[in-house]
């Protein structure tokens, strides 16, 4: 409920010039393969504007064409691959980005776009088991809080409750989520902004209240309200304790 972040991102990576993505070409000193060479990087420069436009006009079937030329032609190039998987996810094709993404992982394992698109696609689809560890790796690779949460969460959600406070512990103790905020969803289509940390407290909230431990609950959501004193998801489950 809360990918929204990266599915900007994610969006602003799909509309972005692909004129930065050139092929990683190897050296061949044979001058017929170097004539070649040229006229391959010529097809990608076409195909790259061609996207650009595609994109421009929101004509995704011929951005996608060209991706998967621009793929074949470059095999080596993992940077169509990251933008076709960031692609499908931004058209909510869940099964065909995480796919693609899987497969850049298999090539480049700290690829963070591959790790991103892998772990909301597989949320989106369900396979939070397989979904969790790409959530790690994106935390351990790029320090994004956000992706801790997440990987929390998850585990909250498995019921791997030592795991999950393990990871929100982490969360309310680095300095730097004090600075983030989160959204979370309210009536009314509407949202709702709060701390990073307060989430954090009514996430530990909710783990002590799934293991039985009410007291530890209510103090950890008696937390997350004195940091976001208009937290209505840590009302609602102070509230039910």
């Amino acid at each position: 409920m809360m990918n929204m972040k990266y599915a900007v991102l994610i969006m602003l990576l799909c509309f972005s010039t692909l004129g930065v993505l050139r092929a990683q070409e190897d050296a061949r000193p044979d001058s017929t393969i170097a004539a070649a060479s040229g006229s391959k990087q010529a097809q990608n420069e076409v195909d790259n504007r061609i996207y650009s436009l595609a994109m421009r006009y929101n004509d995704v079937s011929v951005a996608k064409i060209k991706l998967y030329e621009l793929m074949e032609r470059n095999p080596r190039n993992l940077s169509y691959a990251e933008t076709l998987a960031s692609l499908y996810f931004e058209m909510e094709q869940y099964g065909s980005a995480a796919l693609v993404s899987l497969d850049i992982l298999e090539r480049n394992d700290e690829s963070l776009t591959g790790l991103r698109v892998a772990a909301f696609s597989l949320e989106q689809l369900g396979a939070l088991e397989r979904a969790l560890p790409h959530f790690e790796s994106l935390h351990l690779l790029s320090g994004d809080l956000f992706s801790l949460y997440k990987t929390g969460y998850l585990q909250y959600t498995l019921k791997k409750y030592d795991e999950a406070l393990n990871s929100v512990n982490m969360l309310i103790k680095d300095k730097k989520a004090a600075e983030q905020n989160l959204n979370f969803p309210m009536g009314d289509n509407n949202t709702q902004e709060v701390s990073m940390v307060a989430a954090a407290q009514n996430l530990k909230g909710l783990i002590y209240k799934d293991q039985g431990s009410a007291e530890e609950a209510r103090a950890a959501f008696e937390e997350a309200l004195a940091l976001s004193p208009e937290f209505q998801l840590a009302k609602e489950n102070l509230g039910e304790l």
